[in-house]
């Protein structure tokens, strides 16, 4: 019996030491990790599952209808229109200006007060009795309406005695209207109370053509202590 020789047996090849083989980054998960984790999300799964199948009759994740807006014909018909000659229209125009009209401000006129009634005037006096006429052209004195000059005291203490000729002139009422001194009587007591005097005097006054006017004429005045 013959035999094969055998091929020589090679040595196997030395292992690298443990401390050379490769490791994972410390940031990744360890496996045991990753176990954990895909079991929790699948027992989430499952669980969900669960729920939506018992959830399911309850209207779980049923869509609502949609409304539909109405047909034309649900809404309401038009009023029928009014007959000619009416005095509101369908839309009710007529009325709200009606009612416009009895909101709109009217214009108030304002009536002013009546004016205070102003002072009473007193009545004119009636016009004097017109005196009578001249006989003249010259104005004429009337009796009774010649106060007498009043004697200066103090030319009467000293007996001072004169005749002052006075021009006065007259108006067409007979009342003079100016005195003037014609001659003095040298004493100005004598002179001042006789141009007083005369002021006071009342005339007839000048006619021409039978009516007054205006005339002047001279008057003495005499002054005598005795």
């Amino acid at each position: 019996m013959s035999s094969t020789p055998s091929a020589p047996l090679q040595p196997a090849a030395p292992r690298p030491p443990a401390s050379n083989r490769p490791r994972l980054p410390s940031w990744l998960p360890s496996p045991r990790a990753l176990l954990l984790i895909a079991a929790a999300f699948l027992a989430g799964l499952g669980l969900f599952a669960l729920v939506w199948y018992g959830e399911r009759d309850n209207g779980f994740y049923t869509v609502e209808p949609v409304a539909r807006p109405r047909a034309a014909a649900d809404f309401e018909p038009l009023p029928a229109p009014l007959p000619a000659g009416s005095e509101t229209s369908a839309s009710g125009m007529g009325e709200r200006d009606e009612q416009a009209r009895e909101q709109a401000p009217r214009v108030v006129e304002e009536v002013a007060p009546p004016f205070p009634p102003g002072p009473v005037e007193a009545p004119a006096p009636p016009p004097a009795p017109q005196a009578p006429l001249a006989a003249g052209g010259a104005p004429e004195p009337i009796a009774g309406q010649m106060p007498a000059p009043e004697y200066p005291r103090r030319a009467l203490r000293r007996g001072i005695e004169g005749t002052v000729l006075v021009r006065v002139q007259v108006g067409p009422d007979g009342v003079p209207t100016s005195v003037s001194l014609v001659e003095s009587s040298r004493s100005r007591d004598l002179d001042r109370a006789a141009l007083d005097a005369v002021r006071r005097w009342r005339f007839r006054p000048a006619q021409l053509d039978g009516r007054p006017t205006v005339g002047s004429v001279v008057i003495p005045i005499d002054f005598r202590a005795h």
